[in-house]
C-alpha cells in the first residue's frame, strides 16, 4: 500500500514538473514580440526615421552647397541670386523671409513655415548615406552643440521640420509630395530610436 502511494506521488510530481516546464499558450502577436530584440526594434525605428530624413522635403533644407534646392527633383533655386549666407537665413539684401513667410502661399506656390532657413553647412545631407546623416546629426561638434534630447525635440517639435507633412502646393498648384511615413509614426520612431540609445547601424 505504501509503495503504491509513493508511486502515485512520484507520478503526480512528474506531471507537475512537466506542466511547469511547458511554455504558456501565446498569441501570434506575443510570439512575434518574443522574437524581436531591443536591437531589432531600434533598427526598425531607425529605418522609419531615415525614410523621412532622406526624403526631399528634408534634404532640400540641407543642401550640399550654399544655394537652396527645391522641388521633387531637388533642383537648384536660381532666381534672384539667392544664397544661404553665413547663417542659412539668406543675405542681408535678400533673406529667406523676403519670400517665405510663416505659412504656405497657395496663390504663388511659395512654401512657408516659421523660422524658414537652410540648415548650417556642417549639417549638409545632400548626397550622403543614411549612416552619414545620422552620425553627423548626433555629433555635437556638427549639430550646433545639441544633446540627444535637443535633437529629439528639434526633429519632433520644430515647426519647420513638421512642415514636411503640410508642404502646400507648387507654382502650378500641384500638391507637394509628403514623406512616405506618417507624421505620428515618424515622431514615435524618432523618440524610440533616441530613447534606446540612438544606435546607428553599420549601413
Amino acid at each position: 500500500m505504501k509503495k503504491s502511494i509513493f508511486s502515485l506521488l512520484a507520478v503526480l510530481i512528474s506531471l507537475l514538473a512537466f506542466s511547469i516546464s511547458m511554455p504558456p499558450d501565446l498569441s501570434e502577436g506575443q510570439k512575434s514580440e518574443l522574437k524581436t530584440s531591443p536591437q531589432d526594434s531600434s533598427n526598425e525605428a531607425f529605418d522609419k526615421m531615415m525614410q523621412v530624413l532622406m526624403h526631399q522635403r528634408c534634404v532640400n533644407c540641407h543642401p550640399a552647397g550654399d544655394v537652396p534646392i527645391k522641388g521633387e527633383d531637388s533642383h537648384v533655386t536660381r532666381s534672384l541670386g539667392i544664397s544661404g549666407g553665413e547663417k542659412g537665413h539668406g543675405l542681408k539684401s535678400i533673406n529667406c523671409q523676403t519670400c517665405h513667410t510663416d505659412e504656405n502661399n497657395d496663390f504663388s506656390g511659395v512654401p512657408g513655415a516659421p523660422h524658414w532657413a537652410l540648415a548650417p553647412k556642417s549639417m549638409a545631407w545632400e548626397g550622403k548615406t543614411r549612416v552619414e546623416i545620422a552620425t553627423q546629426m548626433m555629433d555635437p561638434k556638427l549639430n550646433g552643440g545639441r544633446s540627444a534630447k535637443e535633437i529629439m525635440e528639434h526633429l519632433t517639435e520644430h515647426e519647420l521640420v513638421l512642415w514636411a507633412w503640410d508642404p502646400g502646393v507648387d507654382a502650378e498648384g500641384t500638391p507637394r509630395e509628403t514623406p512616405p511615413v506618417s507624421k505620428d509614426e515618424y515622431i514615435a520612431a524618432v523618440k524610440e530610436w533616441i530613447n534606446k540609445g540612438a544606435i546607428i547601424p553599420n549601413k
